[in-house]
């Protein structure tokens, strides 16, 4: 009896203890492959349970509002500065990433001014914010040679021709920073004449498009419903490729605008009240592995941070100028943090901008 009701009790504590073994993670759209988090899963033998966001200021608020039980956050570089101010993050313990070594010391670069010594922040997914494209109608239109401006959705001359067919995101960094890089200005800028300048191109040109669009851009470029979306790289891969696989009667295409782009580096942390920090730890090293982060490349289309990846990459994927960019050989600009107070002005503003006609 004793031996059994010991069994029993054993057969309890695993259970709690398997029941325990979850990783909850909030991440970006589209940023993690099914067969990727399966393949954790597995390499754990724990489970991966994932929500989501469609911009860096959603995952902000979302954490600011109290939001609890996530171990890991996936932010861009200027957000990772923002959540080590409200002190959210915990440092990695770089004892537990081997992988480490893997990383392209050019994109630690890039991340060291948001996280200087590159202590808390392990760099995942890269991409280009940029324009994808219909290019079969945007050539009946007579705009398919746009395609290369941010005029494409700025322009009111050039959106008469393509009106209700345009969508951009519903992000106030992104789409301010866009209509900042076509005015040939500093997509960082804080002074408060260039962010009016901004607004009013976006005035200007909002009647012209069908929406702001974070969630479903994908499927309405894909089935021909949009002819025009303001994205990223990694969507427009996706959205290219889907449109291929269901034969659709036109091409898409995506490219990088002349006047500049906003470069993204997405970064693994650990949040500071994580419940399984040790899950965390294992889930970047794994990301940092060559085959592994491959698969984010192979799979999503995303620019890669680790350079053994490179050895596992696709064919198509070694060929797209865009996931295979070089940040030397372009305008390519990441994003910085606001302060409180710029942050607060550009909340105004944007509210006044989805709001007015």
């Amino acid at each position: 009896m004793k031996k059994l009701a010991f069994l029993a009790l054993m057969a309890l504590n695993a259970g709690a203890a398997q029941a325990q073994d979850v990783l909850h993670i909030y991440n970006w759209n589209n940023a993690l492959s099914a067969d990727t988090a399966k393949r954790f899963e597995q390499y754990c033998n724990c489970k991966l349970v994932q929500d989501y966001y469609g911009d860096n200021e959603e995952m902000l608020a979302k954490l600011a509002a109290g939001a609890k039980g996530y171990d890991m956050v996936f932010p861009t570089a200027f957000a990772v500065s923002t959540l080590l101010k409200q002190g959210r993050l915990a440092p990695l313990n770089k004892a537990q990433l081997p992988n480490w070594k893997n990383l392209n010391p050019g994109y630690l670069k890039l991340n060291d001014p948001f996280d200087p010594g590159n202590r808390y922040a392990a760099p995942t997914v890269v991409s280009l914010t940029l324009i994808g494209y219909n290019e079969t109608q945007l050539k009946k239109a007579g705009v398919l040679d746009k395609a290369d401006s941010w005029a494409l959705i700025f322009d009111p001359a050039v959106l008469a021709k393509i009106k209700g067919k345009v969508t951009v995101l519903d992000s106030q960094r992104e789409l301010m920073a866009a209509a900042l890089l076509y005015l040939g200005r500093d997509p960082n800028t804080t002074r408060p004449e260039d962010w009016q300048a901004a607004a009013e191109v976006i005035r200007k040109a909002k009647p012209y498009w069908a929406a702001f669009n974070n969630q479903s851009y994908i499927k309405e470029l894909t089935v021909g419903n949009v002819w025009v979306a303001h994205g990223y790289s990694n969507d427009l891969f996706q959205a290219q490729q889907d449109a291929r696989s269901a034969k659709r009667p036109f091409t898409l295409a995506y490219r990088p605008q002349k006047e500049g782009n906003i470069l993204a580096v997405d970064n693994m942390t650990v949040l500071k009240d994580a419940p399984r920090p040790d899950l965390a730890h294992k889930f970047i090293n794994f990301m940092l592995d060559g085959r592994n982060a491959a698969g984010i490349s192979n799979q999503i289309g995303a620019t890669n941070p680790v350079q053994a990846a490179e050895a596992f990459f696709q064919p198509e994927i070694r060929k797209n100028p865009v996931i295979m960019l070089n940040p030397s050989a372009g305008r390519y600009v990441p994003l910085k943090d606001l302060d409180v107070k710029s942050r607060r002005e550009l909340n105004r503003l944007w509210t006044a901008l989805k709001i007015g006609s």
